[in-house]
């Protein structure tokens, strides 16, 4: 009962971090129409000004602020220079350019911050554990799962009690409805990354504090990942996003403990396998909404 319960834990921190990129993702692909391949990278931004933020002395708390801040005004940034431009293109052109974009982040981290990882310090707290009964929990896996829990609260009571955020839903059923009661297409472009981005950047913070450093492709595996419990929670769908990440993060824990230690490399493999089995059987994803995305 112990170990299990260590298990439940370990994955729904792991599935918590997933979830919150997933939501980044598919908030993107549910408003505007496409997925957007640089997003891991916006992770990668707030890592680095987490690390370089404590470097020069501010407070870890301090610096985490700063850096999911930066997220969101690095993703704000992102959709000003290579998407807005390219508004009204086809969905295919929007791909392409996010990943052109997220090449090109990746290189300019290691010509300019350098190929090996930054050791992001944390507290000591954080590295300290929770005594339940007769078990033993980790502090960052505590923190991991309230703070996907209270973010996702956040996002929901924000998109459905604020102005903005119903003029969001709004988009995304009917874009050109919206237009015409008066919703600017900027602002809703930009309010979208910007939502992505914060997403991105607290999840780069719960990533940083399970592992401990930040490198300049730290966002490449996450985002993959969260492609993945995109699509298997369905793509658009912001509960689908949070229900595939957390099962992904499920499936991870599952294979690792069942899985002989030789045998761990096949653990991706066969959670992409499992991917294939949702989409033959649900090909929209375990939720599936219909939505019309901006054009």
């Amino acid at each position: 009962m112990e170990i299990a319960i260590q298990y439940i834990t370990n994955a729904l921190s792991v599935g918590g971090t997933y979830a919150l990129l997933a939501l980044g993702l598919a908030i993107v692909f549910g408003i505007l129409g496409f997925i957007n391949f640089a997003h891991g990278e916006i992770m990668t931004i707030c890592g680095y000004v987490l690390f370089y933020a404590m470097a020069i002395g501010l407070p870890f708390w301090f610096a985490i602020i700063i850096g999911v801040i930066m997220a969101g005004v690095a993703a704000v940034i992102m959709e000003r220079i290579a998407f807005r431009p390219l508004r009204g293109a086809n969905p295919m052109s929007l791909l392409i350019a996010g990943f052109a974009l997220s090449g090109a982040l990746q290189i300019s981290f290691l010509v300019f911050l350098g190929e090996r990882p930054k050791p992001v310090p944390m507290p000591e707290y954080f590295t300290g554990a929770i005594k339940i009964g007769g078990i033993y929990i980790g502090v960052v896996q505590v923190i991991s799962i309230a703070v996907t829990i209270v973010a996702v609260f956040a996002l929901n009571l924000f998109l459905k009690r604020t102005k903005f955020g119903i003029s969001l839903l709004a988009a995304a059923e009917d874009f050109s409805i919206a237009r015409l009661m008066g919703i600017r297409a900027n602002a809703i472009f930009s309010g979208t990354f910007a939502i992505s981005g914060l997403l991105a950047g607290i999840a780069g913070v719960l990533w940083l504090a399970q592992r401990g450093s930040v490198s300049y492709t730290m966002g490449f595996t996450p985002l993959i990942k969260a492609f993945i419990a995109t699509i298997i929670g369905g793509m658009g769908s912001l509960t689908g996003a949070v229900l595939g990440g957390f099962l992904l993060g499920a499936l991870e824990i599952v294979f690792q403990i069942i899985l002989p230690s030789e045998q761990l490399i096949f653990r991706d493999p066969i959670v992409l396998f499992f991917l294939i089995a949702v989409l033959l059987f649900r090909p929209g994803g375990l939720i599936q909404e219909k939505k019309e995305s901006m054009r």
